[in-house]
């Protein structure tokens, strides 16, 4: 059976990581959401950190959100670590602080769609349910020959039917773990070596030569450019820093003052606009330095973001609302996205 081979590859070429290691359920889950749109690479030190801090349940919920954030900093999409400290709040009240053991109820946590409470289930529990991320995709769309797009409701059907019918009798938690690993090194996205692959002789997309042409290239999704131009204000050590809002990316993660335009400006021109009075008043400041724009890559926005670093003198310096004055020994208590985390260790 196909199940068997994929297995079998699995007992030979797996990799050694944490979550393999265990059955508690609230493991499993930190690093299910970890994993979500992260290289495993990037989350294993994240996934030791995160559970050395909160070993259990309860003190992910006792915890304080800026807390949560600080350990999640570098990893991106902050609204998993806003949904995993929710979520375990919503345990310790539900739940009497144990994970549900049923996939209907760990579906109803906060941040848990139905890849990961298949897989939670499978993991933890060895329930019967196969979980369909975008490795298993890539493999069931070249196996069978599916031209189903992988977003589609439709599709989406397909592809669970199949992965159900795959699993077959297998152990649950053995057969996710494996076409898993399957798809992440053996079934690659691009340029899979087929030639050594042991389900070569009932692959669709071997056979006919069209690797490539599976799983079906979901629709192109626009791409907006945004122009960030953070002030880098100071005073000897000190900085300043603001809260981000809660309708946008980074919510609630520190920053430096922040003017966001349309497009490119020169700094000439940045310097008269209402935007930079607005946050400068009439205080007299002293322009330092400013760094060449750097592009961030989210995943439907590209960041053109450039630090301009502006000398005030001591008086004028706590006249600034409402920012928050820091220092170098004070921000790591500050969550920050990436590119301004960057920015102070090149300082």
């Amino acid at each position: 059976m196909l199940n068997s081979k994929i297995i079998n590859w699995y007992e030979f070429n797996q990799r050694d990581l944490p979550w393999r290691k265990t059955s508690d359920p609230y493991k499993i889950w930190i690093s299910e959401i970890m994993l979500q749109q992260t290289q495993v690479v990037t989350v294993v030190d994240y996934y030791y950190r995160f559970i050395n801090s909160f070993p259990t349940i309860k003190d992910l919920a006792l915890a304080n959100e800026q807390d949560v954030l600080k350990l999640w900093q570098g990893l991106g999409y902050y609204s998993r670590a806003r949904n995993l400290h929710q979520a375990a709040k919503s345990i310790i009240d539900n739940y009497n602080g144990v994970f549900p053991d049923s996939f209907d109820e760990i579906l109803k946590l906060k941040g848990i769609g139905v890849y990961t409470a298949s897989a939670i289930a499978a993991f933890a529990f060895h329930l019967p349910y196969a979980a369909v991320d975008g490795n298993v995709y890539r493999v069931l769309s070249r196996i069978y020959g599916v031209s189903e797009s992988t977003i589609s409701p439709k599709g989406k059907r397909v592809f669970q039917s199949l992965a159900d019918e795959l699993m077959a009798d297998a152990p649950p938690h053995v057969y996710n773990q494996a076409i898993i690993e399957f798809g992440a090194l053996q079934c690659i996205a691009k340029k899979p070596d087929c030639e050594i692959c042991p389900l070569q002789a009932q692959c669709f997309a071997f056979i006919n030569k069209q690797q490539d042409d599976f799983p079906v290239k979901k629709k192109k999704v626009k791409v907006t450019d945004r122009y960030f131009y953070y002030l880098y204000i100071y005073n000897n050590e000190r900085f300043l820093l603001q809260e981000r809002g809660d309708n946008d990316i980074w919510r609630k993660l520190f920053e430096f003052p922040l003017i966001e335009l349309d497009n490119k400006i020169e700094l000439v021109d940045l310097m008269k606009s209402e935007a930079w009075h607005s946050i400068l008043k009439d205080v007299k400041v002293k322009v330092t330095n400013q760094l060449v724009t750097k592009v961030h890559k989210l995943s439907h926005q590209n960041l053109h973001i450039e630090f301009i670093h502006i000398e005030v003198k001591d008086e004028a310096f706590e006249t600034f609302t409402p920012f928050i004055s820091v220092d170098k020994e004070t921000v790591s208590n500050y969550p920050m996205p990436k590119p301004i985390e960057m920015h102070l260790e090149r300082e």
